[in-house]
């Protein structure tokens, strides 16, 4: 069986998650660093007279794993993946402390 293109599959998801989002008073822009292995989905912008900037999805692929740093959607992006058929294993939830880990389905590290 051959091995899912990871950062295809993780841009293809924030992908969907970007167009998802929309806010007419600020944007959702698509942060890729290819060579690096670093996506990121943000919310700039302002509301009235308050400026918004936020992480709202923050993964990175470090030794063939997907690291979750940040999750702020509802469905969870660990859970897409898996349905797109990655192994759990292979999979982080970054955003949990380190101790914790160990008692989610999913790699610790």
């Amino acid at each position: 069986m051959e091995r899912l293109n990871y950062p295809k599959l993780v841009q293809e998801i924030l992908e969907t998650h970007a167009k998802a989002c929309c806010d007419q008073q600020t944007e959702v822009k698509l942060l890729f660093d290819t060579d690096r292995d670093r996506y990121q989905v943000v919310n700039i912008g302002w509301q009235e007279l308050t400026r918004i900037f936020g992480c709202i999805i923050h993964v990175e692929i470090k030794e063939g794993k997907i690291w979750i740093e940040r999750d702020g959607t509802e469905i969870g992006v660990a859970n897409e993946l898996v349905e797109a058929g990655v192994p759990k294993q292979d999979i982080v939830l970054a955003f949990k402390a380190p101790y914790k880990r160990k008692f989610t389905d999913f790699a610790a590290h």
